[in-house]
């Protein structure tokens, strides 16, 4: 079975690899990959085109000033496609590039599979998404139990697969321990994470208010650690914007050792971790699968933020508190992503234990809707997509 995927940021990166090793499990045959990813779809056996690290742009005003180099990329891409004519496409969000990919397929091979992983939050904003969506991808695999209905109503078929990061190893109690030990951080230490996001407009735009907020939060409670897991596409440049960030903060830089090898430390850190400040995305559900009480910030650039504040149709953006149906997890975004607004609310999950308390709670129940105690998300992932080939 040959395939193409097209995953264009390190959360498509863990979910495509997890349906490959889904398909590997059902396909009854051997699977020959083409498309873009990163390592952990790389080490499925997957060779990328180009690096992934080129797609990981988000908002108006990041893309436009890469827009031509991304369109010749998708022409690129499209191109490959067509030649390889593999039994389907399937692109993993990143709905800016694989969306267009899926378009220019789609006009030249019109009877090939087209397979999106990852429905578009049309319940949040932009609801007429899904309808030009649909002129191009046949099937569409669900991260969210109530989206396979706005899929289905302009005529995609829809499976909700659950989440991959509901089966993802936790470390043990003893590994954080030993994780604490490793760093000379004591064990009544607070332990901050703080997760500025995986691109580096974002990581420029919000590390100084993250900065700012910990050297409040420091001031709170002395002893507080920071520690900071990365991937290899911001460390470079996280490395710099950190340097007047308070305490010394322990950067984990996924270039410094092996894949498995950085795995294991960040996951110790994430089950050593009190609380975690943290970009919005993905990453609150990583925090939750691992019980990490948290604060969310984000910000745009200021044409941006005013035209999704425009459209937004949702009063969170913060996955936890949408699939529990609370407001647990405070958020912080736009105008509001100021340090003076933040800290209080991050001390907050340092001191109060009912602050906690609610947090844990939505978490469990995000978890249990996303799949957790049932089939492998990644199984359920391959059996849709075998499902319509």
């Amino acid at each position: 079975m040959r395939l193409f995927m097209v995953a264009g940021e390190p959360s498509g990166d863990r979910l495509g690899a997890a349906l490959i090793r889904g398909l590997k499990e059902l396909a009854g045959e051997p699977l020959e990959l083409h498309g873009i990813g990163g390592p952990l779809m790389q080490a499925e056996g997957m060779q990328s085109l180009f690096p992934m690290e080129e797609l990981s742009v988000m908002g108006l005003t990041e893309i436009l000033p890469r827009l031509r180099s991304l369109l010749a990329r998708v022409n690129q891409t499209a191109d490959e496609v067509v030649a390889q004519r593999p039994h389907a496409l399937i692109t993993i969000d990143s709905p800016e590039f694989s969306l267009r990919v899926a378009a220019k397929v789609k006009a030249r091979l019109e009877h090939m599979p087209t397979i999106h992983y990852v429905a578009p939050t049309v319940w949040a904003w932009r609801p007429k998404r899904a309808a030009k969506m649909a002129k191009s991808i046949d099937h569409v695999l669900a991260l969210l139990p109530f989206e396979p209905p706005y899929m289905q109503a302009v005529g995609m078929s829809c499976d909700f697969v659950g989440h991959p990061v509901t089966t993802e190893p936790v470390a043990s109690e003893h590994a954080a321990a030993a994780f604490r030990a490793r760093h000379g951080i004591a064990d009544l230490a607070p332990l901050i994470l703080a997760l500025p996001g995986s691109r580096r407009s974002e990581v420029d735009r919000l590390t100084p208010v993250f900065g700012e907020t910990l050297r409040k939060v420091k001031a709170e409670h002395p002893g507080a650690r920071v520690v900071v897991p990365t991937t290899g596409a911001v460390a470079a440049t996280l490395s710099d914007r950190l340097a007047d960030w308070p305490g010394d903060p322990l950067i984990l830089d996924p270039r410094d050792q092996s894949g498995e090898a950085f795995l294991a430390e960040k996951r110790a850190a994430f089950a050593a971790a009190d609380a975690a400040l943290a970009a919005s995305g993905t990453v609150s559900l990583e925090l939750a699968a691992n019980a990490v009480p948290m604060v969310i910030a984000y910000d745009f650039s200021w044409l941006t933020r005013k035209m999704i504040g425009a459209m937004l149709r949702v009063d969170t953006v913060t996955l936890v508190n949408l699939v529990s149906d609370t407001r647990a997890v405070p958020e912080f975004l736009g105008p509001n992503c100021r340090a003076d607004l933040i800290a209080p609310s991050l001390s907050r999950i340092l001191d109060e234990s009912q602050a906690r308390t609610d947090q844990l709670d939505a978490m469990a129940a995000t978890m249990l809707r996303l799949g957790r105690g049932g089939e492998d998300p990644g199984l359920r992932a391959a059996r849709s997509v075998l499902s319509v080939l």
